[in-house]
């Protein structure tokens, strides 16, 4: 199912023993927009304050609650696992460290989303063994495994111009993932400081030509017309497959999912 990012902001994050804080930020990478990590602020019971939880432990059926995150960890896991200053750029080598305790597999040097997979399946929890595969993978990349860092923060990216080929158009003012996958699908861009009466629209993160961190811009090859022209965004309508199918047919453009065929039922529509 697709949902709004924004809406796991504040939730309450629960132990399998009890709660563990609230979510107070997003990390992905800005390369295949997975969704890597999410940050809870723990308040004063851990040393450091705030920790990263790994879609890996997220109970997927708990997302449907809404003030709600589960997940399948003790509140002893999360005070024992690896303290990351969260102000700083997270490095690879805490994410190796990170995910050496916790037994999740390296996402970065493989093939896929999740590294050798595409989707966050549970089974990498706590203490149970590190299968040979992944014990390669941190014998291979040690804690310093190659490759720039691409995390990037959703609070520090909301706000960014979106930069069409023409001009300005707007700013970004969230972000809509598919819960199964943990991917990031689209941006939300609100066009009414550009376009007063103006609406909230949504660009795939694959029509994105450029990033510029330093600006706080993100540019499209595609016009300030047709973005004005696009189908609106409702934020209160759940996004269904008939809407992405219209969306990516108004820009002509293919959906990712035709990149799934072969591989199961078709991910990200809300009658899945």
């Amino acid at each position: 199912m697709l949902r709004d990012l924004n809406h796991l902001h504040g939730r309450t994050a629960v132990a399998r023993d009890g709660d563990i804080g609230s979510v107070q930020d997003i990390y992905f990478d800005d390369e295949a927009w997975g969704v890597r990590y999410l940050e809870i602020d723990t308040g004063n019971w851990t040393t450091e304050g705030r920790v990263l939880i790994s879609p890996y432990s997220v109970d997927h059926a708990g997302l449907c609650a809404a003030d709600i995150v589960r997940v399948d960890l003790t509140r002893q896991q999360v005070r024992d696992s690896p303290s990351i200053d969260t102000h700083k750029p997270v490095s690879r080598q805490h994410e190796a460290e990170y995910l050496r305790y916790y037994g999740y597999p390296l996402y970065w040097g493989g093939p896929n989303l999740r590294g050798m997979g595409e989707y966050p399946v549970p089974g990498f929890i706590g203490a149970a063994p590190i299968p040979a595969d992944v014990r390669q993978q941190f014998s291979l990349y040690g804690d310093k495994p190659p490759g720039d860092v691409h995390l990037r923060s959703a609070s520090h990216v909301e706000r960014c111009a979106i930069e069409a080929v023409d001009g300005s158009i707007g700013h970004i003012r969230g972000f809509i993932f598919d819960d199964e996958a943990w991917v990031i699908r689209y941006f939300v861009v609100d066009t009414r400081v550009w376009w007063p009466g103006g609406k909230e629209v949504l660009l795939a993160t694959h029509w994105i030509d450029d990033i510029d961190w330093f600006a706080s811009s993100v540019s499209t090859s595609l016009t300030r017309q047709a973005i004005k022209a696009s189908p609106d965004y409702d934020e209160s309508i759940l996004i269904d497959r008939a809407y992405e199918a219209r969306l990516h047919d108004f820009y002509r453009k293919s959906g990712y999912w035709s990149e799934e065929k072969g591989r199961g039922p078709a991910r990200g529509s809300a009658d899945m």
